[in-house]
């Protein structure tokens, strides 16, 4: 399957999380929410095991497999599901529109990716249609204090970012699923220390839309969308990665209108299109490495897809 529709679909399974996410948590604790969720996906991966490679641990990846664990789902799945808690929408919309800048800056220190016209072209209509789509919309989600909830929001992206650099270098040498696994055992394990804490449901008198909403997170959006982030992000730069990002409020949109009965209006429409466009534009992004390679190795780059 090409990697761009790997990312667009991704990235509507993303979109169509945060009506559920949403809907479970203004039931339930965030941390039992999540906790479940996580729970969900590892029993799905434990019992997928078997139809994917072993998982053979290679030397030198415990840093990134930890840093990829401690990113998401553990800091960023903490800090979004209480960010929802506090702030719109619409304000979170403008805060994720800036996870493709946070790649790009990470990517240009870390793994030495250059900014190309393309991409910088691209982010630039992808943010702004973002954010004009979240100030166009009108909001009718409740903001009890939107600078904590946005700075919650703020910081998830930031592990967001950390997590595509981690994901960037595994992907190539785990499967998909194992490291969906890997995520889903430490997500479980992080948000089981919070139940204690947490007001944990009484499974008598269970809600059964909240339990479906659970369940698909865990299975389609979490398995579904990161194995297929995850498989993308092996074949393409994290910089043409993280431009999609911008479709995830697109998506949530969408899925508002087709499930909630909203109507988008015209101005709407368009700053979609537009994100749309930034998207389409920043396909054209090559990977660049600032450092210069060998002639060895400008030939091996040459022939990875």
């Amino acid at each position: 399957m090409p990697a761009g529709l790997c990312l667009l679909i991704a990235t509507m399974l993303w979109g169509s999380s945060f009506v559920a996410l949403k809907f479970a948590i203004d039931l339930y604790d965030p941390h039992v929410v999540i906790f479940f969720r996580m729970l969900t996906t590892l029993i799905l991966c434990l019992a997928l095991f078997r139809y994917t490679k072993r998982f053979t641990y290679q030397q030198g990846d415990l840093k990134y497999l930890l840093a990829m664990s401690l990113a998401e789902p553990c800091l960023y799945f903490l800090f979004e599901g209480h960010a929802i808690e506090y702030t719109s929408a619409s304000q979170a919309g403008v805060i994720v529109a800036c996870l493709p800048l946070i790649v790009a800056l990470l990517a240009y220190f870390l793994l030495k990716e250059r900014l190309s016209k393309s991409i910088v072209s691209g982010f630039t209509l992808c943010i702004g249609g973002s954010i004009a789509l979240t100030f166009l919309s009108p909001s009718s989600e409740q903001a009890p204090n939107p600078l904590l909830g946005n700075t919650l929001e703020f910081l998830a992206m930031i592990c967001a970012a950390f997590y595509t650099i981690s994901v960037k270098r595994l992907a190539t040498r785990y499967s998909p699923l194992a490291l969906i696994g890997v995520q889903g055992l430490s997500g479980s394990v992080f948000f089981a220390c919070f139940l204690p804490f947490s007001d944990f449901p009484d499974f008598s008198v269970l809600n059964q839309d909240a339990v479906l909403s659970i369940l698909y997170l865990g299975s389609v959006v979490t398995l579904g969308a990161y194995g297929l982030y995850n498989y993308a992000i092996s074949r393409v730069s994290v910089l043409t990665a993280a431009a999609y990002s911008n479709l995830v409020p697109v998506f949530t949109l969408l899925f508002s209108a087709v499930l909630l009965a909203e109507r988008l209006n015209l101005w709407q429409w368009a700053a979609i299109a537009l994100v749309f466009a930034g998207v389409a534009i920043s396909q054209r992004h090559k990977e660049v490495h600032l450092l210069e390679d060998t002639p060895a190795d400008s030939e091996l780059t040459a022939t990875q897809p």
